[in-house]
């Protein structure tokens, strides 16, 4: 143990809370579909406006992918938070 350091720090989840692999699997499958598909769609939409050539349409395909994982991410927090 380094000198100074008179607690261990605690683990990671508390005793008698745990997250299921069940619940980890559901998290990963939903995230990525719900992701893929609210992050290709504004794609798609954003590029189409481009193309059409309306620069309007970059505000939809530059933020698609944080937008899809940013969905992701507040699925990990609804779990998180149930802990």
């Amino acid at each position: 143990m380094p000198q100074g350091l008179s607690n261990p720090a605690p683990g990671p989840i508390p005793e008698g809370m745990s997250v299921s692999r069940e619940e980890i699997l559901v998290l990963g499958l939903t995230a990525g579909v719900v992701g893929s598909l609210v992050g290709g769609l504004t794609l798609y939409a954003g590029l189409a406006l481009v193309v059409a050539g309306s620069h309007a349409g970059w505000l939809l395909a530059l933020p698609a992918a944080p937008l899809g994982g940013g969905l992701g991410y507040l699925l990990a927090r609804k779990l998180a938070s149930r802990l």
